[in-house]
C-alpha cells in the first residue's frame, strides 16, 4: 500500500496541513509514520477526515468528535458511539432551531413596524 504525504493529504481532503497536523496533536489522528522526517499516511485517513468533516458540518465540536474518536470502549462499534452521543446533539440542535426561529420573527415584526420612534416600539419590550 502506497503512503500518502501531508500535502497528498491535504489535496485530497481540501484540509490545510496545519489542520491536519492539528488534529494529530489533539488525538482524533494518529501520529503518521515516518520516513526521513516526512509523516507518511495510510490512504484510509482519507476516510477519517471526512468523517470529521462530516461530523463539524453536524455541529460536532472536535471535543465531541475526539470522544466518539477514543471516548468509548474499543470494542463499541460506530453505530453504537453514534447511537450514544446523537440525542443530546439532536436536543442542542432544536434549542438552536427555536431561538433561529424567534429571531426570525423578531426581525419579520421589525420589518412591519409602524413605530416612529424607540420609546413607542413593543418590539423592544419583548427581548
Amino acid at each position: 500500500m502506497s503512503k500518502l504525504l501531508i500535502g497528498e493529504v491535504a489535496q485530497r481532503t481540501g484540509l490545510s496541513t496545519s489542520t491536519i497536523r492539528y488534529y494529530e496533536n489533539i488525538g482524533l489522528l494518529p501520529q503518521p509514520h515516518r520516513i526521513n522526517g516526512r509523516r507518511r499516511y495510510d490512504s484510509d485517513v482519507i476516510q477519517q477526515l471526512k468523517i470529521i468533516k462530516s461530523a463539524q458540518k453536524a455541529s460536532w465540536s472536535l471535543a465531541e468528535i475526539k470522544k466518539m474518536v477514543d471516548g468509548f470502549p474499543e470494542h463499541a462499534s460506530l453505530t453504537e458511539r453514534w447511537r450514544s452521543m446523537t440525542p443530546q446533539k439532536i436536543s442542542e440542535l432544536d434549542s438552536i432551531i427555536e431561538e433561529a426561529q424567534a429571531a426570525r420573527e423578531m426581525l419579520e415584526a421589525g420589518m412591519n413596524c409602524q413605530c416612529r420612534t424607540m420609546d413607542e416600539c413593543v418590539i423592544g419590550q419583548v427581548w
